[in-house]
């Protein structure tokens, strides 16, 4: 079975976290590297949030870090979804290796060079690295297989009225990356609030019985609480492993190829992702935006990671 070689540009951040685990413990994924992205939290929290899964899950790859603020230099962390540290809810592991003497991107470009074959960049924080990238190494993107990303929306927002927290916190990279004329997969919260951490969810994580769900559990119940207080949502919505679920199996999405923008001087839509669903505009098909989600084969996909993590 030919596996898919990705590189996770990610913000851990408690979806980023389950996101890590499914690209690690998926069979037809190819985990060659993670590289952090402030977002969730600040760059120094995130990238210890991501050393620290990979001790817990016992994910053995490169680890980076990346950029600590947006294009323009603004950062602002979530702590109101998920805690001080970024992942709050549980005691984590000390991170057991060393962080890569690379910056996150250099080490995205030797990776990508390095490659036999194009490499897909799965990015489930801003995404400012990838914009980055694209800049200072424009002969990489022949090699650049795809770039899935978690963010946007075709409808409402989640950091304001109509700006998704992801696309909000540096709109600039996300222009740049729009633009780039790649292949592009869109996973904005109209699929992602389809991946909800129901009461069923957890009963399956119960059944598995080990250090790693029981910790998971602890992380999910504290997303949980944050998403009922901010947005009236008991069961919430684990945005960020949808992205490694459409390289999966495709067919975990239904989605269409349509125009997407991003509005970058709006007032009150600043960060909000346009997306041309009924081609209304003569713009150019730039992205294949995931709509609706298979949520029963999405949380197989991920219960199955999260059990083979498990016992590793």
């Amino acid at each position: 079975m030919s596996r898919i070689p990705i590189i996770l540009d990610c913000d851990p951040g408690h979806d980023d976290a389950l996101a890590i685990i499914l690209a690690a413990y998926n069979p037809k994924i190819d985990l060659r590297g993670i590289v952090t992205v402030s977002g969730n939290g600040a760059i120094d929290k995130v990238t210890y949030n991501a050393l620290s899964i990979c001790t817990l899950a016992k994910i053995s790859v490169p680890v980076a870090q990346g950029s600590g603020v947006s294009i323009l230099g603004s950062a602002e962390a979530a702590t109101d979804i998920h805690g001080e540290t970024a992942l709050d809810g549980a005691p984590l592991p000390k991170p057991g290796f060393e962080l890569s003497k690379e910056s996150g991107i250099e080490l995205m470009a030797r990776l990508v060079r390095e490659s036999s074959e194009p490499i897909t960049i799965v990015a489930t924080g801003p995404l400012t690295n990838v914009a980055i990238l694209l800049k200072l190494y424009p002969e990489l993107k022949s090699k650049i297989k795809e770039i899935v990303f978690m963010g946007g929306s075709a409808s409402r927002g989640n950091r304001t009225p109509y700006a998704e927290f992801n696309i909000w916190m540096d709109p600039e990279a996300t222009d740049i990356v729009l633009h780039s004329g790649l292949k592009l997969t869109m996973c904005g919260l109209d699929v992602t609030h389809q991946a909800l951490v129901t009461k069923e969810v957890f009963t399956r994580l119960e059944t598995l019985k080990t250090d790693l769900s029981t910790t998971i559990i602890g992380l999910l119940k504290f997303f949980a609480q944050t998403y009922n207080d901010v947005f009236e949502m008991p069961d919430p919505p684990l945005h960020d492993p949808v992205a490694i679920a459409v390289l999966i199996d495709p067919s975990v999405v239904s989605s269409r190829f349509v125009n997407v923008e991003v509005e970058l001087d709006g007032k009150y839509t600043r960060g909000a992702t346009v997306v041309d669903i009924y081609k209304r505009e003569e713009r150019a098909a730039n992205a294949t935006v995931a709509l609706e989600l298979d949520a029963k084969k999405f949380w197989d996909l991920m219960i199955d990671a999260i059990e083979a993590a498990g016992k590793s």
